[in-house]
């Protein structure tokens, strides 16, 4: 008997990887407001390469529609099936669905947080099969929520996932190669890319504090394949006021403005459902004693390059 498998693996675009860190697993993209000069996001795997534009959809009074741009890169045709999944952020910046969140005690904390925008969104089509080279449009529409006093933020989770091939079982070469009762295992992937769809009844406000700023290391690789080695980084919390989300880019200067940023950070979120995010970029030079850093995070969603927050850390 052959048993078939499918490995699902769904990256939730919503946390950014520091600058300058290499992974040693599949990378997870930046989450970002989507601008021209920023490249769309890719997942690639066994002849399944899928591209999706932009990043993050936000949809208002002003703007209730929107359109998702999936593209095949592939070298095969493929299917994929468009969702609306909910999706909660953790504070460590992982993002989970629901059902995953509920397993711990800070994830149920954030789905009780949730407001759902799953029911305010229509999207078409809901299946698309694409040959290689070609892409699809997704439609979406908002939907006003029937509530007299609307929350200012609703989110839900547009979803692709490529569907496996139908199921064929055993060829008559692997029937009669296996032996009496044997039980064979074929394991595909199922890969998948998700994008929040945020819908606004109020105009943003965004409110934030740095807090907590302290140097500490990483382990991090100089390439895929070398050896983990530790790295100088900084630590501390994005606290956030409000009733929106956070969308950002954040700054880690030396005192000395003429010289690069030790660390650049663009892209970060940080959702409703939590009040703060930690978070730890690595540096691009250990600072020296007696040193003064500073932190900056400015908007980049209702006003970019609005200064939101900053703090400083002197070096002992």
């Amino acid at each position: 008997m052959q048993k078939r498998l499918h490995n699902a693996l769904v990256l939730a675009i919503g946390h950014a990887i520091p600058s300058g860190t290499v992974l040693a697993a599949i990378p997870t993209p930046a989450y970002c407001q989507d601008t021209p000069s920023r490249p769309p996001v890719t997942l690639g795997n066994a002849g399944v390469n899928l591209n999706i534009t932009p990043r993050r959809v936000v949809l208002d009074r002003a703007s209730r529609t929107a359109t998702v741009y999936i593209f095949n890169q592939g070298q095969a045709a493929a299917t994929f099936d468009i969702t609306l999944i909910d999706r909660v952020m953790l504070p460590d910046g992982q993002i989970r669905s629901v059902e995953q969140a509920q397993r711990s005690p800070e994830g149920e904390a954030a789905v009780a947080k949730l407001v759902s925008a799953h029911d305010l969104v229509l999207a078409t089509p809901r299946r698309v099969t694409l040959a290689p080279g070609k892409g699809q449009i997704i439609r979406l529409r908002a939907v006003p929520p029937a509530s007299a006093t609307p929350a200012g933020e609703y989110r839900t989770h547009l979803t692709v996932t490529n569907v496996p091939p139908p199921e064929t079982g055993l060829t008559a070469e692997a029937a009669a190669s296996q032996a009496p009762n044997q039980l064979s295992f074929q394991i595909r992937s199922v890969l998948g890319l998700s994008i929040p769809v945020i819908i606004r009844t109020a105009p943003a406000e965004p409110h934030a504090r740095l807090e907590g700023p302290r140097l500490t290391q990483l382990q991090a690789r100089a390439t895929p394949e070398g050896p983990p080695t530790q790295v100088p980084a900084i630590e501390f919390e994005i606290a956030r006021e409000g009733r929106n989300s956070l969308f950002g880019n954040l700054e880690v200067r030396s005192g000395d403005r003429a010289e690069q940023p030790l660390a650049i950070a663009r892209g970060l979120g940080v959702y409703p459902e939590i009040d703060r995010r930690h978070f730890a970029l690595q540096l691009r030079r250990a600072p020296k004693p007696g040193e003064t850093l500073t932190i900056v995070f400015t908007d980049d969603d209702a006003r970019p390059g609005t200064e939101l927050a900053r703090t400083a850390l002197k070096v002992p």
